[in-house]
């Protein structure tokens, strides 16, 4: 219990720290460049107070749960006995008997993106600037499902020991041609969809999982291997949101020339 609590102290502290300049920068702006008093000043506090110790509890959370516990998954899922599945041997340098962790790696991808704070933020204002015209939850499933794809794409290039630089080449190389397709309105919010996933709930559990996973397959290297993942959680969300504009001006198109033609038949 005395280490549970000295534990979290010293991340209190730490993340006291890192707020401080914050906290200066802003007031500084507002006292001494704008030169008007801070309004709202109690409940900016108050806010501060929250801010300070949810980050104080997550950043324990991750170090005491998740950061283990992706680790813990990727080295059962890939533990030879759990691949043979009654079998009497098993290559493991063959990426089909992986298969579960493909599918842990999207299910974890899929589940922390929607989950993510940063998204949820940028899919609320998407809505409200957009007059109801962008889902909210619309955005955050399909980067959710972007997020999943990448991720279990990026295990699966951890398996292998495909290099890194040929998928985010190729799959930038997508992002190029989709933005000359995809609606003009759309492609600034996909590009910052990649860049949302990418925070305070992705990246810890993500980054647990790739070097986790590079630690258990056989000839993979955690420093070497294991990171790279995030770029994936990054990428396909952009292709994602992209995909899904140009599907929906499709549609709107095909709809509106289906109209047409009823109405050209009627007259």
């Amino acid at each position: 219990m005395i280490e549970l609590i000295t534990d979290f102290t010293k991340v209190l502290l730490l993340t006291c720290r890192d707020l401080l300049p914050i906290v200066l920068l802003f007031g500084f702006f507002q006292l001494v460049v704008i030169k008007q008093s801070i309004p709202n000043l109690m409940r900016i506090l108050v806010g501060s107070l929250y801010v300070l110790f949810g980050l104080t509890f997550f950043l324990t959370g991750l170090e005491d749960a998740l950061f283990p516990l992706g680790k813990i998954m990727a080295a059962q899922l890939t533990d030879p006995e759990f691949l043979k599945n009654g079998a009497q041997a098993v290559d493991l340098s063959d990426w089909r008997v992986y298969g579960w962790i493909y599918l842990f790696a999207a299910a974890i991808g899929f589940a922390t993106t929607v989950a993510e704070p940063s998204l949820i933020a940028v899919a609320y204002k998407a809505k409200e600037v957009s007059g109801g015209a962008i889902s909210e939850w619309g955005l955050r499933i399909t980067v959710a499902i972007g997020v999943a794809f990448g991720i279990s794409l990026g295990a699966f290039r951890i398996i292998t020991g495909t290099p890194l630089y040929l998928y985010i080449m190729a799959g930038y190389l997508v992002v190029i041609v989709q933005t000359f397709f995809a609606p003009k309105s759309l492609i600034p919010l996909a590009y910052d969809s990649g860049g949302v996933t990418t925070s305070t709930v992705t990246v810890p559990i993500v980054a647990a999982l790739g070097l986790g996973l590079a630690a258990s397959v056989p000839g993979r290297s955690p420093a070497v291997d294991g990171f790279g993942l995030i770029a994936f959680a990054s990428l396909f969300p952009i292709i994602a949101v992209l995909a899904y504009g140009q599907l929906a001006q499709y549609t709107q198109r095909r709809n509106s020339r289906v109209a047409e033609t009823h109405v050209k038949e009627n007259v």
